[in-house]
């Protein structure tokens, strides 16, 4: 039997989109076994990955990792140590114990213990008598350094320091733990393995529930599950084999983010559809009709909203720091294969299920009393609001709000702290606040200086006036080099044996990886050849590595990415606007205004986590990846709204296009923007510290974008301009309700 679509009443239904709509209704039953197929196929599916942690997108290139290697070429033996095992007392430990940890550290050195695995040696620091520069106790804390070959894996070098403390501590030892760089990086994995099934399962049960109360059905919240739960599944795959075969290393930590922007995304267009979708049916228009419609009005706006947040966020492509080559691909990615699925799964649903997609809130679902009393509500505001005198009060206040609200962004600065990021609880970072306590804050992450040059070791006089000064410096708690020779001269652990080389190293009173570590650090890099000249090495040169100077590097190239990732944010966003709208004025304000929001909400983000918690600094990568996406997403809510005002205002004045308009949109856009911010929000309940700002920085910024820019600032700022909105473009009506040039 031959299907029958009714089109809608007083309309003729032409052009692509209806077309379109035509073919998915007619093919609904085709659409969902595909979809389905395609569910089976990926969930039996195991990708193959190139994926590793952060640490693995940090290039061999990096100055501070070509003093490591050069420093090890040089003396056979690392300085450095990522991975240390902390004992301390705050009563004291005995001689005894602080005896035999210098003992097992020789003995480990020398090769006694067949056990030791890949460990090359060990070295005890001691604040015995509190005689280690820095020291901020005595007599309470040894911190064994395990040294290793930079070609053997974490999780080896992790598994051979227990292996080590299992072995060879006894209770009365006092361990704290295994601490370090390293397994802070591994933990940091764990972490994210262990708590992201509960952020996925959590963040789609309030999902769920936001959509079931918003349309009051048991039904509608199972078409969202089931396109999001769809293409979450063909999105992991898809984004292994890319990864792939385009050799990208996308860190398993990206996962969590690239989950929480799809759920929402799809999420959203599933709650336009459905709006859509139910104003059809309390139209009159039979399951199918109403099917049509809905995908017709909806679809390319969709469309426009889901390739201008793919195209926002795949900028991060012009970037050159590899950790932006993973984030810009792989949210694109997400958001192109959730517009996918909305795009087709979504209608071919409703066509199937028409009105039963709102039971049990009736066969023809119908506006509740309170649902009326809401639009009411939303009108009055809005003939209030589009007022000229009204909304220019509304605009300034609000732009005063938000340029307040920004005023904290100023004091951003940025870090990359591993150890500082895990829970409280984690035996990681109670290890290395013991080592701190007992030491300095700089103890776990120490910076070495190489310094190299012809004959420079039989320069003891200009070394130790060297060391001097580098200890001078201000957050520099303590060196250890040439002038204290900790070992005797044939080791080769501070001057090489070839006399070409010699090694500082330098201990901060500072967080080694937050935002004053980086920055002494920085500065310590510029300053050395003057130090060089002052202490009479100026023949000598010199070179900085350990995780501060890593740090130091990776800040410097991303916030030498900022330049570029805004400029082409701007300009990618910008573009899609004015193609949507065919206007170049309206495009640029509402821009400039999610820009200002924008500012707004990393200045609320540094009030909390810097002013108000006393953090050092943000994570490096969280502002940027915020920043795309919040600009991003904020041009998908502007083409949304401002496409309805627009499709009214070319029949009528902008005041009335926004009265009919803006009560209509506006309950679909804070339903779309509560679960985005929700879907982002509830990163929090990964307990690392990148994770929870990048929740309430995403959060927060949804929030301030639907509730105060898109709800109150955007249409003050189009009732102030009136048709001029459009320009150069004519093709608003006036005042008086005539074109102002006939549409071409």
């Amino acid at each position: 039997m031959r299907t029958q679509v009714i089109a809608p009443a007083g309309r003729r239904s032409r052009g692509p989109a209806a077309a379109y709509a035509r073919v998915v209704v007619r093919c609904r039953w085709l659409i969902v076994g595909v979809w389905l197929l395609l569910a089976v196929v990926a969930a039996g599916f195991q990708p193959p990955n190139r994926g590793s942690g952060v640490e693995g997108l940090i290039s061999v290139e990096n100055p501070a990792i070509q003093t490591e290697l050069a420093s090890f070429a040089r003396f056979k033996f690392p300085l450095l140590s990522r991975v240390a095992v902390v004992q301390h007392d705050p009563d004291g430990l005995t001689p005894l114990t602080q005896a035999e940890a210098v003992a097992r550290a020789a003995a480990v050195t020398q090769g006694q213990y067949a056990d030791a695995g890949p460990i090359l040696g060990a070295i005890p620091l001691t604040n015995t008598a509190g005689l280690f520069p820095g020291s901020r106790e005595r007599d309470t804390t040894i911190l064994t350094l395990l040294f290793m070959p930079p070609d053997v894996g974490l999780g080896t070098q992790i598994a051979a320091a227990h292996r080590f403390v299992d072995n060879h501590f006894g209770p009365e030892d006092h361990v704290v733990g295994v601490t370090g760089t390293l397994p802070a990086q591994v933990e940091q994995g764990r972490v994210v393995s262990r708590s992201v099934h509960t952020a996925e399962i959590a963040t789609l049960a309030a999902v769920l529930l936001i959509v079931a109360v918003a349309f009051r059905s048991a039904v509608a919240p199972f078409v969202a599950l089931v396109t999001a739960g769809t293409a979450a599944l063909i999105l992991l795959d898809v984004a292994g084999v890319l990864g792939w075969m385009l050799h990208v290393a996308v860190p398993p930590e990206v996962a969590p983010l690239l989950i929480a922007l799809l759920l929402g995304v799809v999420t959203d267009y599933v709650v336009f559809y459905l709006f859509a979708m139910r104003r059809a049916l309390a139209d009159g228009l039979d399951r199918r009709g109403a099917a049509v419609r809905a995908t017709e009005d909806t679809t390319t706006i969709v469309t426009v909203a889901g390739l201008t947040v793919a195209a926002g966020t795949g900028v991060l492509l012009v970037a050159r720091f590899p950790l932006f080559h993973a984030f810009g691909p792989g949210m694109a990615l997400a958001v192109l294969v959730g517009l996918v699925a909305a795009t087709t799964l979504v209608p071919a649903l409703m066509a199937i299920l028409g009105p039963y997609l709102f039971w049990p809130g009736g066969h023809r679902p119908r506006l509740s009393t309170m649902e009326r009393a809401a639009l009411a509500r939303r009108d009055r505001r809005t003939r209030w609001l589009v007022r000229p005198r009204n909304a220019a009060v509304v605009l300034c206040v609000g732009t005063v709000l938000l340029a307040l609200a920004a005023v904290p962004a100023r004091n951003l600065s940025l870090g990359l702290s591993f150890v500082g990021s895990l829970p409280a609880d984690s035996e990681i970072r109670q290890a290395a606040n013991a080592a701190r306590d007992g030491f300095a804050e700089g103890i776990v992450s120490p910076t070495v200086v190489l310094v190299e040059g012809p004959g420079v070791t039989r320069e003891r006089d200009a070394l130790a006036r060297l060391q001097t000064m580098l200890a001078a410096r201000s957050e520099v708690a303590g060196v250890v080099g040439p002038a204290d020779q900790p070992l005797p001269d044939e080791l080769g652990l501070v001057l090489s044996r070839d006399g070409a080389a010699a090694r500082f190293l330098v201990i901060l009173d500072t967080s080694p990886l937050g935002a004053s570590g980086i920055s002494a650090v920085s500065a310590l890099q510029q300053d050395l050849p003057g130090l060089l000249a002052r202490a009479g090495l100026s023949g000598a040169s010199a070179g900085v590595g350990g995780d501060s100077a890593v740090a130091a590097d990776v800040v410097a190239r991303t916030t030498a990415d900022l330049k570029r990732i805004i400029v082409a944010t701007l300009v990618v966003n910008l573009l899609m606007l004015i193609l949507f709208l065919r206007a170049l004025l309206a495009p640029v304000l509402l821009l400039a205004l999610n820009l200002l929001g924008l500012a707004a909400t990393l200045g609320l983000s540094t009030w909390l986590f810097v002013d108000l918690l006393g953090d050092d600094e943000l994570t490096f990568y969280v502002p940027f990846a915020a920043a795309v996406l919040l600009v991003a997403l904020g041009s998908d809510y502007n083409i949304f709204t401002v496409g309805r005002v627009w499709d009214e205002a070319r029949r009528q004045p902008m005041r009335q296009a926004l009265i009919i308009a803006t009560p209509a949109s506006s309950r679909a856009v804070t339903t779309a923007a509560v679960i985005l911010a929700v879907s982002f929000g509830l990163l929090f309940l990964i307990p690392l510290q990148p994770f929870q700002e990048l929740a309430f920085t995403m959060a927060v910024g949804v929030l301030v974008d639907a509730v105060l820019i898109r709800s109150l600032l955007m249409p003050a700022l189009l009732a102030l301009l009136g048709p001029l909105s459009g320009w150069p473009s004519k093709r608003l009506r006036s005042s008086s309700g005539r074109p102002q040039q006939a549409a071409a």
